[in-house]
């Protein structure tokens, strides 16, 4: 073969789709998905980005793999599920926080990674820009600070005596910090005092919800696997000291918070699908633009809001996508 010809066939070979690649193997393409919270947590997420797969051909067990692995809500984890995957030769890893896809990203420049939600992906450095991520790695971005001020005027609607808020936050989350400065500057211009609790571990919790207690009057949590994991006893404390709590997402007031309001994680994680159907198809992540959210819920658990002496108003059931009875 000459040596033109030889260079030819390589370069066509390295430029092969990974479905083709595993199809020459006998063998499914592999997706790597880390949840950041419990299987139970990310149920409706999860289902979600598997339907989407199915619709577009992918079903898994038939001609894609899955391998799974959960975090749950322990993000200093990370780095050794995403080894796991890069050791199994994944095609492509799926996941989402901002800890995780740090992780993945550090251990691979090879394999794509596709981050169904995340604050901030330029701000964290995961991608260089939104309309062109560059690199192995694409997603979402749920534009988590963006919404703040529309949280706290939903939350003074529901307690219009609310004066003094408490931000709840984690300390290793590297997003929350411009997530309590945007929380500050919509608490200001709404006439709130602000206080920041930040947490570490699960035995923090009872003693941040004591604290916060006396010194103010609701508590807007942000939105982290941490919380997500514990979600039943924060809000079961937070309920104990008559707190109101402000969510980002509706698995929160499923589990007694009072209401929250983000964007739709089943949906992003749906979209998702369509990046990782895009990847398998052989685009690469470097050219697929960062999305944003299409889809915003509203959820708030109405016997939680009289378990608290509030009334929610008929404005804000009308809009409810949920609410728990």
């Amino acid at each position: 073969m000459r040596r033109r010809e030889f260079i030819a066939l390589v370069s066509g070979l390295a430029a092969w789709p990974c479905t083709t690649r595993a199809q020459q193997a006998n063998k499914p393409p592999t997706i790597g998905f880390l949840g950041a919270n419990t299987p139970s947590a990310m149920s409706q997420w999860t289902v979600a980005f598997v339907q989407r797969l199915r619709e577009l051909g992918w079903i898994e067990g038939r001609n894609v793999a899955i391998e799974y692995r959960w975090a749950e809500g322990q993000l200093n984890r990370s780095p050794e599920l995403i080894a796991e995957f890069v050791r199994l030769k994944v095609d492509i890893i799926v996941t989402h926080a901002t800890e995780n896809v740090l992780a993945a990203k550090q251990a691979t420049s090879v394999i794509p990674i596709i981050f169904a939600a995340v604050s901030d992906p330029v701000g964290n450095g995961i991608v260089t820009s939104l309309v062109r991520p560059g690199g192995n790695v694409t997603g979402l971005s749920a534009q988590i600070s963006d919404v703040a001020g529309k949280r706290l005027e939903l939350l003074q609607e529901i307690s219009p005596g609310l004066r003094r808020l408490a931000i709840m936050a984690t300390i290793d989350n590297p997003s929350h910090a411009l997530e309590t400065k945007e929380v500050r500057t919509a608490a200001h211009a709404l006439g709130l005092e602000t206080m920041v609790s930040e947490l570490r571990r699960t035995d923090d919790l009872a003693s941040a919800i004591g604290a916060i207690k006396g010194h103010a009057e609701a508590i807007y949590v942000q939105v982290d696997p941490f919380f997500t994991t514990n979600r039943v006893q924060l809000n079961t404390l937070a309920l104990g000291a008559r707190l109101p709590t402000m969510h980002g997402t509706r698995e929160h007031v499923v589990a007694g918070g009072l209401i929250s309001y983000g964007a739709s994680l089943p949906d992003m994680f749906r979209h998702a699908g369509d990046l990782v159907d895009k990847v398998l198809r052989g685009a690469k992540p470097a050219d697929l633009p960062v999305e944003q959210p299409t889809k915003f819920d509203l959820a708030v658990n109405v016997k939680t809001a009289r378990a608290l002496g509030l009334i929610v108003p008929d404005k804000i059931l009308a809009l409810a996508n949920d609410v728990i009875e």
